[in-house]
């Protein structure tokens, strides 16, 4: 096989393949994707779409001495194979094993650590004029979905490259997807030129003619090149990118080599910033990937044959159950209206998008812009429901505080991927929230102990006419402690078991583990208080009032970071009142979790059941 032979950066490159063997070697690296994801789960039908522009990049540019930047890094995989990581494709994703994504740990060829959308321009714009500022000699690349030109961030990087006088080069990968359909003026626009080739044989047809003209053909071809973009305003609408001082090259089929490795030695030449517009197919050469490439796009293991999920879901996870609230309080209400930042399908708004069409948005890879068009909606009498992975909400903090809060706005805040969420590692991890939420005045904060307090909580938040927001995990619905079903009271907890000596008080999925503590507790003779807090703001003072004179230790939990989170709050609290009773704050520490199972990392971190008992235990 030609993939066995490349072992190392630049072994492609040494290998002087030709156009056939670099088709077979890109079906190669395809099959082994397919292998290998059916087994580990990973992100598949951005990977296949990319093989063919990896491959070019690899054979265009010098790695690690040129820089490429992936922007989110769903399409890195090939580029790992390529610069020696193939065999780590065995641990892709699991504990200890290869990330997922572009780590500067791995290899000195993955330049810059990504996960969210839209950072790859102001990365790569950054790094060229560092590389100018240093006198280096190296090429630097950004390649970038057109899903994440729906983000102002990208926008923002574009009209700051407009400025410089040396090269930089960005590649727009081009495949009308980002996790599901794009949507936007963005998409349409690129859509115009991808079925407007009028352009581009206008060019060649041009330049081949007169370039034959016996002595003045060139110097012609050269001075018509000043006019160009007059005649790419006329062919092709728009032309947002030359607007803005940014040459375009293309569109390119990103799936032919060759014509890709020319037009980038053509883009290297230029003294500026250019893009370089791509299309690609998402999931090419694996039909399921192709038919559905929402699926492929993070998928766990499979039936390659088929396509089929190996482990099928059997019971309704978090996402379901708030797919389903949604649609009962929008049908009760309305007011209601469901906005999403291009995750339509993974917060469960697909299912509102398809009952209320007209009362769901989806505003693309901008959260940002989410959150203050939730509010516009919101001040003008509506009840907006804002459904985003946790990890992707703190990108809009500061609309949450400016717009949401400040303005005192009812909009609800549907947290998803809320605590560890696995695989993804560092950049997914949603162990944020509860400290960045809790920390905006007027924002109340909940965390459901299972399925049938999540449904009350967006009941609740339903009528509630104040921002709020409801953090739920990722995976199966817990439908454990059904037997409390208390309703709920703004700011007040609920006492589970009443003890002494010892007060467990926990938030959200903590409240199953707390529960397990209690019965081992129980074991050794101490009758222990479980609480379960419900609320992180505002929280129940009063009952932790109450610990006080019959509890010597309080112990929090929380799937989330300790700073600034529920543990700190009740344990400032306690020092403040002068309170005779210690504090055990269970939590994550200071640091940035990796990838793994959900239960493995629970387990290094200390937050699962035996690592909670074993710090009691040394207490004790």
């Amino acid at each position: 096989m030609i993939m066995e032979q490349i072992n190392k950066p630049g072994d492609l490159q040494k290998l002087n393949l030709t156009k056939a063997q670099l088709d077979e070697l890109a079906q190669e690296l395809r099959d082994f994707l397919i292998e290998k994801v059916s087994i580990t789960g990973g992100h598949l039908a951005s990977n296949l779409g990319t093989v063919e522009l990896t491959l070019a990049l690899h054979l265009a540019f010098q790695f690690p001495k040129d820089k490429i930047i992936w922007d989110v890094g769903h399409q890195s995989y090939t580029h790992k194979i390529l610069t020696g990581r193939r065999d780590g494709f065995d641990t892709l994703r699991q504990f200890g094993g290869m990330s997922g994504f572009p780590k500067r740990k791995e290899s000195s060829c993955d330049a810059f650590n990504t996960g969210h959308s839209t950072t790859s321009i102001s990365v790569g714009l950054g790094m060229a004029y560092a590389r100018d500022i240093k006198g280096e000699d190296h090429h630097v690349i950004s390649v970038i979905g057109d899903g994440s030109l729906t983000g102002g961030m990208a926008y923002e990087a574009l009209n700051n490259a407009a400025q410089l006088e040396s090269n930089f080069i960005i590649v727009l990968n081009d495949n009308d997807m980002s996790i599901s359909k794009n949507v936007g003026g963005m998409s349409a626009y690129l859509e115009s030129i991808r079925t407007d080739v009028a352009y581009n044989n206008l060019k060649e047809d041009v330049s081949n003619t007169l370039s034959k003209i016996p002595v003045v053909g060139d110097r012609i071809v050269q001075k018509i090149s000043r006019t160009k973009s007059t005649i790419k305003q006329l062919v092709i609408p728009g032309m947002l990118f030359e607007n803005m001082g940014v040459t375009y090259l293309g569109p390119i089929d990103g799936h032919d080599i060759n014509q890709l490795i020319r037009v980038f030695s053509d883009a290297k030449r230029l003294k500026r910033a250019v893009i370089v517009h791509v299309r690609t197919q998402k999931g090419k050469g694996y039909e399921p990937a192709v038919k559905n490439p929402a699926k492929f796009h993070g998928i766990g293991p499979f039936d390659i044959a088929t396509g089929m999920l190996k482990k099928k879901k059997m019971e309704a996870d978090y996402t379901d159950v708030f797919a389903k609230m949604l649609c009962n309080i929008a049908q009760k209400d309305e007011r209601i209206v469901g906005i999403t930042a291009a995750m339509p399908d993974g917060t469960g708004m697909k299912r509102f998008a398809k009952e209320y069409p007209e009362r769901f948005f989806d505003v693309g890879i901008a959260e940002e812009h989410a959150v203050t068009f939730a509010a516009g909606l919101a001040v003008s009498g509506l009840k907006p429901v804002v459904a985003i992975y946790s990890s992707f909400l703190q990108r809009a903090y500061d609309q949450i505080v400016h717009d949401v809060c400040i303005n005192d706005l009812p909009v609800i805040f549907a947290i998803d991927r809320a605590g560890l969420v696995g695989n993804d590692g560092e950049t997914h991890q949603g162990i944020l929230d509860l400290s960045y939420m809790s920390s905006i005045p007027g924002m109340t904060v909940f965390a459901p102990k299972n399925k049938y307090e999540f449904m009350d909580a967006i009941d609740f938040a339903a009528a509630y006419d104040h921002p709020i927001s409801i953090r739920y995990p990722r995976g199966v619905a817990y439908t454990g402690l059904k037997e409390y079903r208390t309703p709920i009271k703004l700011g007040k907890g609920e006492v589970l078991r009443k003890g002494s000596e010892i007060a467990l008080l926990a938030v959200g999925t903590m409240v199953q583990t707390a529960a397990e503590v209690a019965d081992w507790l129980e074991k050794e003779g101490y009758h222990a208080t479980l609480i379960n807090m419900r609320f992180i703001q505002p929280w129940d003072k009063e009952c932790v009032d109450q610990l006080n004179g019959s509890h010597r230790l309080v112990v929090t939990m929380e799937e989330n970071v300790l700073s600034g989170g529920f543990g700190e709050k009740i344990s400032s609290y306690i020092s403040t009142k002068n309170y005779p009773m210690q504090t055990l704050m269970i939590g994550i520490s200071d640091q940035f979790v990796e990838h793994g199972t959900i239960s493995e990392l629970k387990r290094t971190l200390g937050i699962d059941t035996e690592g909670i008992i074993s710090k009691i235990k040394n207490i004790l």
